[in-house]
């Protein structure tokens, strides 16, 4: 599973997911994308997941590009526990992801195994998403 190796800060705030993505809202890499329609926080293990998923699909045809990185780590607090006592500890890693961000890239498949493999995806994902293609520049 993904998470960084050092972080600036152990325990970072919730913080507000408002607007859209500013960067990574365009498909540079591949040829096929998929997009996240709204905002949200997602889990290193979802990536692995889909990550396992999109690569079952295209096996050895396609090329692959995680565009999004776990940088986030969340907190909690044992079970049963009363109020108080400071902040949990950290128990898993989150990519914060706001409207429009590309989650992953595919190239060297065709259209339709990219859809599959992109609706299978999109399955293990807790966002709405949806599959763009690149953008020919003039």
């Amino acid at each position: 599973m993904l998470a960084p190796k050092k972080i600036k800060y152990r325990k970072p705030q919730k913080g507000k997911m408002r607007g859209m993505s500013m960067t990574g809202d365009y498909v540079s890499f591949g040829t096929y994308g998929l997009k996240a329609i709204e905002a949200g926080w997602i889990t290193s293990r979802q990536i692995e997941a889909a990550r396992v998923t999109i690569s079952r699909r295209v096996k050895k045809l396609g090329k692959l590009w995680i565009r999004i990185f776990p940088h986030k780590s969340i907190t909690k607090k044992p079970a049963e526990t009363r109020m108080g006592k400071g902040k949990g500890a950290p128990e898993y890693w989150v990519a914060v992801i706001k409207p429009g961000r590309i989650l992953f890239e595919i190239d060297g498949v065709d259209e339709e195994l990219a859809n599959e493999a992109f609706i299978q995806c999109s399955h293990k994902l807790p966002l709405k998403t949806k599959i763009v293609t690149r953008r020919e520049s003039i």
